[in-house]
């Protein structure tokens, strides 16, 4: 009986959280599994809701851990191959809604392969097989992930969309005439508007930073800033060229009858999901006026700083920096690197009602309830030194 005994004590001491699972990974210390486990015993919380309020790793090292402690294997759906077939089987619309990605069929036994970000909803794989009368096998993935490869290999509808629009416009007219709208920033139903607004949609949905609109001799190509690299989703004809352009340039301000001469502008546009502050360059070429949108999140637009990959000593050096009452922090990095978000993030930690915060930026991108943000007008006299001479009157902190 002691054996008997000794035997379960063991089995039980055996029992691995997921703390455990990431220390044994090399993810987190000791020190850090010992204190999620004192947080779980103290605040009720699950061990995974604690790691994800204090960002001790990396999302995918989250996901690794949760599949071995389920027993359920991990699939990065980023490198792993697609499958036309599956994604037909199962819209857009359900892939959303359960944060669920196909990958995969088996016909023969009728196996779907699907990435989940809750692998262990069976609510969600209940509702996919009726969907497609498929049995799932799940796989644990990203939810981050899950939710780019949705907006992006489902893009050929975007594609299809535009193709859709295009078949009400003969070809002798594809040089659709665009209507000044009073520049409401309101998109009208018609064919160029309908085109434009399926770009811009696609955008939002795939999480695009950008939008490259580029002339080429015989077509137009559309290309998107997606987690930094551009990929081509779209070309269309180079007929339609000039339509898009002139749509684009209403919404934001500025002159359509002025090609010779770089222009800025900017808009606001709206999905179901969000609204997106859009910011727009027009720059003649051989071809014609290339179009660069760049996208501003309007809420929900400022990550913290854990959120934008900075982790242990990284993002300690930072946050005793920040709250030091001199002193002066550089940001530097090519185009789309994450400057101008780095900094707002850091604007956004130590704005509070005891501190008097001024900024001085050209644009302002964000606006920050509490942060006293002025604009930069050169035409005015206000420059950069000027602003920074009068700023040392406001008694900022």
């Amino acid at each position: 009986m002691p054996a008997q005994l000794l035997n379960n004590n063991s089995q039980t001491d055996n029992v691995k959280t997921l703390a455990d699972i990431l220390l044994s990974q090399g993810s987190i210390t000791a020190e850090q599994a010992r204190q999620i486990k004192f947080t779980e015993i103290q605040t009720g919380k699950t061990q995974e809701e604690i790691i994800l309020e204090q960002g001790v790793v990396f999302e995918e090292a989250l996901v690794r851990a949760k599949s071995t402690l389920y027993n359920i294997p991990y699939l990065n759906i980023e490198t792993a191959p697609t499958s036309p077939e599956a994604l037909s089987i199962l819209p857009q619309q359900v892939a959303q809604r359960f944060r669920v990605f196909p990958v995969s069929i088996d016909k023969n036994n009728k196996v779907l392969n699907l990435v989940m970000s809750d692998p262990l909803d069976l609510t969600a794989i209940g509702f996919v097989e009726q969907k497609t009368g498929y049995h799932v096998k799940p796989f644990a993935g990203e939810p981050e992930k899950i939710d780019r490869m949705v907006a992006t290999s489902y893009s050929s509808s975007l594609a299809k969309e535009v193709t859709e629009a295009l078949k009400e416009v003969a070809p002798e007219k594809r040089r659709v005439q665009v209507v000044d709208t009073g520049r409401t920033g309101v998109i009208r139903e018609e064919k160029v508007s309908e085109i434009v607004r399926h770009i811009l949609g696609f955008s939002v949905k795939s999480r695009a930073s950008d939008i490259h609109i580029e002339p080429q001799e015989r077509s137009t190509r559309v290309r998107y800033r997606i987690d930094g690299i551009l990929q081509e989703k779209l070309t269309t004809p180079k007929e339609l060229h000039d339509g898009l352009v002139s749509r684009i340039k209403i919404l934001s301000g500025m002159k359509i009858d002025e090609k010779r001469i770089p222009q800025d502008g900017r808009f606001n546009f709206s999905t179901d999901e969000e609204e997106v502050d859009l910011r727009v360059s027009t720059l003649p070429t051989t071809w014609g006026e290339k179009v660069v949108i760049r996208l501003l999140k309007k809420t929900g637009g400022i990550p913290e700083l854990p959120e934008l990959g900075l982790r242990g000593l990284a993002l300690k050096h930072l946050e005793d920096s920040i709250t030091r009452p001199h002193g002066i922090i550089l940001i530097t990095g090519p185009t789309g690197s994450g400057k101008t978000t780095t900094l707002y993030s850091i604007i956004q930690r130590i704005n509070t009602s005891k501190v008097n915060i001024v900024t001085l930026e050209d644009p302002i991108e964000y606006k920050i309830a509490g942060v006293n943000q002025v604009q930069i007008n050169a035409g005015a006299g206000l420059t950069f030194a000027s602003g920074l001479r009068s700023f040392l009157r406001q008694a900022p902190n």
